[in-house]
């Protein structure tokens, strides 16, 4: 396992993190400790969780799991998503972060978070209102960075800008959505996370499954994110996401190579990336999962890669700006 340096913090961690969601929902206690233990052995030390996942309970299993090595850990959990049916158990506000941050401290067994997430953009709240609670729970201790997960690029830029303008915690980290079919953060996000010197711990390498293969017959299996879940379904509706999928798999098949694996191996090569998060309801996916760390990928593979799929436009919609010698 390599490691990387987080964004400008210095911290250290593992190539591949791993995200916790299935604990206590998709994976019961026992095979959520198994695949903790696993990744720990495959020298992880980097793990993702959230204070939505399954109610609190994905955080109450990895703290379990976590308990007696804490010290060895780089942690991170969000908030924003609705965790009661009160009208404020949600947001961005400096109240319900203030009790977030309580309830994730108590349930996940720590006195303090790595990098604690906003985990979505909320329109409700002021921005500098929630940069200046960041900053408090900094201040306190509970938590050590800030991190963003799911705003587009001007909104992270935006507060980049008044954090340094008022003299508050950064975000040091970001959290967006990258895989082989998804590519929207190669126009802007990723760009302005290397420009600013940000971490940045990606999520759905594997498309939610369609990159591994398995959606792509004729049978479609009985489990999985594109069965259980609507939003998945209506997130890569098209027949192109399918399209770029099986010529994927037929590219990893030709040479020899586990298609899951190879997808994560190809978002960890971007420049960008710091760690993709994987995630697993079982041993069965995660040990090819944790493979990927072992793939080369060079910068002609990760372009014949690349190849395979549709590129977004630039950021300024300026295909000719690709080329050298472009004119504006």
């Amino acid at each position: 396992m390599d490691y990387r340096t987080l964004g400008r913090t210095g911290i250290q961690v593992s190539s591949l993190c791993f995200g916790t969601m299935s604990f206590g929902s998709i994976a019961d206690e026992a095979t959520s400790m198994d695949m903790f233990r696993s990744c720990r052995e495959a020298g992880i030390n980097f793990f993702d969780c959230a204070d939505a996942y399954a109610g609190g309970r994905s955080e109450e299993i990895l703290g379990k799991c976590i308990a007696g090595s804490r010290n060895d850990l780089v942690l991170t959990s969000k908030f924003y998503f609705p965790t009661g049916k009160d009208v404020n158990a949600g947001g961005m506000s400096r109240r319900h972060m203030m009790l977030s941050i309580e309830g994730s401290l108590k349930r996940l067994g720590t006195d303090w978070l790595d990098i604690y997430f906003v985990h979505h953009f909320d329109s409700r709240t002021a921005m500098e209102e929630t940069l200046r609670a960041l900053d408090d729970l900094q201040r306190q201790g509970k938590i050590l960075y800030p991190a963003v997960s799911n705003w587009a690029a001007w909104q992270i830029a935006k507060a980049l800008g008044i954090s340094a303008q008022k003299e508050l915690a950064r975000f040091e980290c970001i959290q967006p959505m990258y895989n082989l079919v998804k590519r929207q953060a190669e126009v802007e996000i990723l760009p302005l996370a290397q420009s600013e010197q940000l971490g940045v711990i990606s999520y759905s390498p594997l498309a939610a499954g369609l990159l591994t293969g398995k959606y792509n017959s004729g049978q479609k299996p009985e489990q999985g994110r594109f069965i259980e879940q609507v939003g998945t379904q209506k997130r890569y509706e098209g027949q192109a996401y399918f399209d770029t999928a099986a010529d994927f798999n037929k590219y990893a098949a030709e040479h020899g190579e586990h298609a899951a694996a190879l997808a994560i191996a190809w978002v960890m090569a971007h420049p960008g990336i710091t760690a993709p998060i994987i995630g697993a309801r079982n041993m069965e996916q995660l040990n090819p999962l944790l493979g990927s760390a072992d793939i080369v990928m060079t910068p002609e593979r990760r372009a014949e890669i690349s190849a395979l799929s549709i590129a977004p436009p630039p950021a300024t919609d300026r295909s000719e700006e690709l080329q050298a010698g472009g004119k504006s």
